[in-house]
């Protein structure tokens, strides 16, 4: 059995939360791919028409760090009126845990 609190290494999570537009899913793959970050599982739904996302992608192969890709995260989310925000696996797990 794996400990659910073990480092995961290069994993982050990325969050989005807004107003549903067309090119979201998009524009927040087209910054992970140029980054060479791998996208590893996705979902996204709306909510009352709020549209919300939560990927986990693998950083393993970038040559940015997570601070540059917040920045770049935070930029097109600006740009689309959306909150876009990542956070390192272990951090996200830690602030969650039951």
């Amino acid at each position: 059995m794996t400990d659910p609190y073990e480092m995961h290494g290069s994993r982050v999570i990325v969050s989005v939360l807004g107003e549903d537009r067309v090119g979201i899913i998009a524009a927040v793959a087209n910054i992970l791919s140029a980054n060479r970050i791998n996208i590893l599982d996705i979902s996204q739904t709306i909510m009352q028409e709020l549209f919300t996302m939560i990927l986990i992608a693998d950083m393993g192969q970038s040559q940015i760090d997570l601070a540059t890709l917040k920045e770049q995260l935070h930029e097109a989310g600006g740009e689309l009126g959306l909150k876009i925000d990542a956070q390192h696996e272990d951090a996200f797990r830690f602030m969650h845990r039951i």
